[in-house]
């Protein structure tokens, strides 16, 4: 199918969406946060609680912004205690935190110059151990190959991670080909990662280290019986979204879910911090090679679907933008939407598949993330089930990358394994039984859906003209994404974002960008 759209305004939104981000990245690459400088510590080894169960990278860094001393960075401080003390960079981290007073740390004639080629070397052993395990994984998935677009994605989400494997294969071995194991409710309002395997979450699973190791190895384990390699995902948002960024990365998970906005709005993480975040974490993300997830699906859950359409189309210009200044290649870009409108409005379905189509247009090679319903969907598991074989019917005719297959029970319990089988079967039957349905047909230029794509096309630029006029702050202070207002000051976190001193180190981010493609640090 093809929709005729104003080529002219996609081009402008694009423009648009450069201008508004751009004027965000002199703020952002002058700024760290708490959960930056932890992930740098966890890039270069520093893991483990103390006694009390609070995680070393978590004491580390609050010990050194106690003091005062973070603007100048954590590896500016690491590197010192390590050439002066002759520590490791896990034994070092230690020293600072549970040093009496900054004096005690010891480093204070230790050179920058000497810290800066430490920190070089440091950083030169981490990024090659995550290069190594990159390439090693891509020749595994290349090795057995993946599932056929659009590839079947499944949520487990049992609050156990011993729980959550045994499901997980069992879903492998029904036919998903992506498993996202759901993060415990709240997580990402917490400002530590948890330590270790866990078995207790309430509406998820707590993402750890520990519980990625568990599933990528039952998956790989698993990808091996089927010879067909599963990919696993989870959520990279909140207030510690570059430190799971990095556990991702280490433990070789393909996806995540990592939007520039959806902390600001949905959690109210404050924007500074999530706009931060979100760069440095998507550049560890596209060092490491994995795809992120954005979460414009989550606009239509709290705004109509017909009036706030558009407003998922211009958030994913921004998206898309903030994704290139932070090196994401475009294959990597799974930008999201969803099936979202009123079941019980007439012609409804052609409205959905205009949305869907235009999205598919406008990014025609970007790896599409597309939701099921959710917020329509009741307790009558019959009317549920047919509304998802429509979604799924509009997944299949408008070319998705990524089906997030809608289970029937969803708004009752958490799903039985029966439950996603029969979600699997729904999705088999409509490729199977329409497999060229396709290219029977074309739209019409002048009818209902190519109407309602140009619609929201222009919405989206005129909403994006605005958004640039007025700057995405005050933009997101008026409540133009999701219905939701959050104002600048306000949020969680705010406390933990800083102004970088001239002598600031951070050997991560300075390669990071000069790993990127030019054009994407280009504004």
């Amino acid at each position: 199918m093809h929709i005729p759209l104003e080529s002219a305004l996609v081009e402008e939104a694009r423009c648009l969406a450069d201008g508004v981000v751009g004027r965000m990245m002199g703020y952002i690459r002058a700024h760290s946060t708490v959960s930056i400088e932890r992930a740098v510590l966890r890039l270069l080894g520093v893991d483990g609680v103390d006694e009390e169960g609070v995680p070393w990278p978590n004491r580390t860094v609050d010990r050194i912004q106690a003091a005062g001393q973070l603007p100048s960075g954590v590896s500016h401080w690491l590197a010192g205690v390590c050439l002066a003390k002759g520590l490791g960079p896990q034994a070092a981290a230690e020293w600072i935190a549970t040093a009496a007073t900054p004096a005690d740390w010891g480093c204070e004639d230790v050179s920058a110059g000497a810290r800066e080629r430490w920190a070089l070397e440091q950083m030169g052993v981490a990024l090659e151990h995550l290069r190594t395990s990159r390439l090693q994984r891509q020749r595994f998935r290349e090795r057995l190959g993946v599932g056929p677009a659009p590839l079947r994605y499944l949520i487990v989400a049992t609050g156990s991670i011993y729980e959550d494997v045994p499901q997980a294969v069992a879903a492998a071995k029904q036919g998903a080909d992506i498993i996202a194991v759901i993060r415990a409710t709240a997580q990402s309002l917490l400002d530590f990662v948890p330590f270790g395997a866990t078995s207790e979450g309430s509406g998820g699973t707590f993402a750890t280290a520990a519980n990625f190791r568990l599933l990528r190895t039952a998956l790989d384990e698993v990808s091996e019986e089927l010879g067909r390699y599963i990919q696993a995902t989870n959520y990279a948002s909140g207030l510690c979204m570059p430190e799971i960024s990095v556990l991702a990365a280490q433990e070789g998970l393909d996806m995540l879910l990592n939007d520039a906005l959806y902390g600001i709005l949905f959690r109210d993480i404050n924007l500074y911090r999530t706009l931060t975040d979100q760069y440095f974490s998507r550049m560890v993300n596209g060092f490491a090679g994995i795809l992120i997830n954005t979460g414009e699906d989550n606009y239509l859950t709290t705004a109509d679907a017909i009036e706030a359409g558009h407003t998922v189309l211009s958030s994913q210009f921004i998206n898309e933008r903030f994704a290139r200044e932070a090196g994401i290649p475009t294959h990597l870009m799974g930008l999201g939407h969803a099936f979202e409108i009123d079941p019980k409005r007439e012609d409804g379905f052609l409205d959905e598949l205009a949305m869907a189509q235009l999205v598919r247009q406008v990014f025609p090679e970007h790896p599409l993330k597309y939701m099921p319903p959710t917020k329509h969907i009741t307790g009558n598991i019959f009317q549920s089930y047919a509304h998802q074989t429509m979604y799924n019917l509009a997944t299949v005719l408008t070319n998705q990358s990524i089906c997030l297959l809608g289970i029937l029970t969803e708004a009752i319990h958490t799903p039985f394994v029966a439950d996603r089988y029969l979600a699997l079967r729904n999705m088999s039957y409509m490729e199977n039984f329409t497999r060229h349905l396709v290219g029977e047909f074309d739209l019409r230029p002048e009818g209902r859906i190519a109407a309602r794509a140009n619609q929201v096309l222009r919405e989206a630029v005129l909403q994006l003209r605005h958004i640039h006029d007025v700057g995405l702050v005050a933009a997101i202070g008026e409540g133009c994404f999701a219905d939701v207002r959050r104002a600048p000051d306000g949020g969680k976190g705010l406390e933990g974002v800083f102004e970088k001193a001239p002598d600031y180190l951070n050997p991560f981010w300075a390669e990071f960008e000069r790993r990127a493609p030019e054009s994407a640090l280009s504004v």
